[in-house]
């Protein structure tokens, strides 16, 4: 009797099982939402970085944008013009290519520049560090050099090298990552066409940036009295750069008294290279 019990609840349960299965197969089948071709199409040509430097949360909202209309096809800045060019090509339309922009640096505070403050033996990333009372080095506006921007990369482009960040811009994709994941602000991202660029963050006035830091900026505006552009303005005892204005004639890097400012050229992803092959791909996913 309690065996022929077993056996009819199992049956029931069978059973119900059964008809909810093919009552999901009926939903599935009836109530399917038809993908979007366009949208599959627009997304295989993104690298998968997900930086958001598109304004979007990711590359599956993105290529929906686009697909959909809302959001032009040029903004996938670490697909550069490739990608660009392809995704005119699935729209019918003509793309312009948009900006290159690499990372930068704005850090100069190499191991032979600046010192100590205290020894740090926390955690060791960039962001722990900065949480105790800024970091350890004397200079609270520097670089930490414990490279929580070199493991955001998703190109490899970023190394340590004498306790500071280095961008190595001929794999760096202008995501933005590193730029995002700076606790310090030291990293930004600018126009890789750029010729001049000021390799420091300290706000502090002369002497006391001198301080903790041989390589600072002092604020002294020998770089703005020189630009014959008006590309250069200081504010709060910092150079600043008009990219827009700078024509790179070099100037005020040769004006600078502590070596701040400096004249860049910033090599570009080798020809023949799409810049989604150059993408750490355990990162992406």
């Amino acid at each position: 009797m309690d065996f022929m019990n077993i056996l009819v609840a199992f049956g029931i349960v069978g059973g119900i099982a059964l008809i909810l299965g093919v009552l999901l197969a009926l939903i599935s089948h009836f109530f399917a939402v038809p993908e979007n071709e366009t949208v599959k199409a627009v997304r295989a040509c993104l690298p998968g970085v997900n930086c958001g430097a598109c304004g979007y949360k990711g590359c599956d909202d993105y290529a929906a944008a686009v697909a959909e209309g809302t959001a032009a096809p040029n903004l996938c800045v670490p697909g550069a013009e490739a990608t660009a060019k392809e995704l005119g090509e699935i729209l019918g339309v003509e793309v312009e290519a948009p900006e290159d922009v690499v990372a930068y640096v704005h850090c100069n505070g190499n191991c032979e520049a600046t010192t100590k403050k205290a020894a740090y033996d926390g955690i060791s990333t960039c962001k722990a560090a900065s949480m105790l009372y800024g970091g350890p080095d004397a200079c609270r506006f520097g670089c930490l050099g414990l490279g929580d921007c070199a493991k955001a990369c998703p190109a490899d482009a970023i190394c340590l090298k004498d306790g500071i960040a280095h961008v190595d811009t001929s794999r760096c994709l202008g995501c933005g990552l590193c730029a995002t994941i700076c606790p310090k602000h030291v990293i930004s991202m600018i126009p890789q066409e750029t010729e001049a660029a000021v390799m420091c963050s300290n706000t502090e006035k002369g002497a006391d940036a001198r301080k903790a830091c041989k390589n600072a900026c002092i604020g002294c505006m020998k770089c703005k009295k020189v630009c014959p552009h008006d590309a250069i303005t200081v504010t709060n005892n910092l150079a600043k750069i008009d990219y827009d204005k700078c024509e790179g004639c070099g100037l005020c890097a040769e004006a600078c008294p502590t070596g701040c400012m400096k004249q860049v050229v910033f090599p570009d992803i080798p020809e023949g290279i799409h810049p989604t092959e150059l993408i750490n791909q355990d990162f992406v996913e």
